[in-house]
């Protein structure tokens, strides 16, 4: 795809297997790629499999994010890096678990943008910041208080990011996953009494896989879609839309 090779595009989260997904599509892509993490093994695991840069910071740490984003050439970032919490009612949520989410999915994303944007503007040759969200933070799904609080917050920081770096040329997006079906998220998606009833809701049926995921994150950071900015997409077989 035209318009991958403008400079270093910075994927949060890359040990994931979203994150890992957007790699490897990108760099087949011939974009330079910079994966971030907070495991360096796991990391430098990644490059060897995939030649990739790598780089370690804690998103929850503002001084770790300057120093490892300060002074590079950045025109993209896929923030993609997140933390799902627990799974809890309003009367039963762990505040603790909830300032987690927040400080990693929507603070860490904000300190990944406003680090990021300044290094393309001073660049001057615009840029894209893609915003992995959720598809919990378009609809109320049962025992998501915290995560989908957290991205609906990434959301409104998507918009307003989108109106304030505009004029420099910088795009911002988001994408709405619906579940992955990862030995991870399986715990509790593939209980039949929470599985069955939510893919007979979804038109297409069935859970997305990363590549799934990761093939529109790559469209919206090329030229193709350059006059996309603001924009949030479902990735979730039609499930937002019932």
């Amino acid at each position: 795809m035209k318009g991958l090779d403008k400079g270093i595009i910075l994927v949060t989260g890359a040990t994931g297997g979203i994150g890992g997904a957007v790699v490897r599509q990108l760099l087949a892509e011939g974009a330079t790629v910079l994966a971030s993490g907070r495991d360096a093994e796991k990391l430098d695991a990644l490059a060897k499999d995939t030649g990739c840069d790598t780089v370690a910071f804690d998103l929850t740490s503002e001084d770790s994010v300057r120093a490892a984003i300060e002074g590079r050439n950045i025109y993209g970032v896929v923030n993609c890096g997140g933390f799902g919490g627990e799974i809890a009612t309003p009367m039963e949520t762990d505040i603790d678990v909830f300032d987690k989410v927040i400080s990693i999915n929507a603070r860490g994303a904000l300190l990944v943008t406003k680090y990021a944007s300044r290094e393309m503007i001073r660049v001057g040759q615009g840029g894209v910041i893609l915003n992995v969200s959720s598809q919990a933070s378009l609809v109320a799904l049962k025992g998501h208080i915290s995560y989908g609080s957290s991205k609906a917050a990434l959301d409104n920081i998507t918009r307003v990011s989108a109106m304030e770096l505009g004029p420099h040329g910088i795009r911002v997006n988001s994408v709405h996953p619906t579940v992955v079906m990862t030995p991870m998220s399986a715990w509790y998606w593939g209980r039949p009494e929470i599985e069955g009833p939510f893919l007979e809701t979804m038109p297409l049926g069935r859970w997305a896989t990363e590549e799934e995921i990761a093939a529109p994150v790559v469209f919206l950071l090329s030229d193709g879609a350059s006059m996309i900015s603001g924009a949030a997409l479902p990735i979730d077989g039609g499930f937002t839309a019932v």
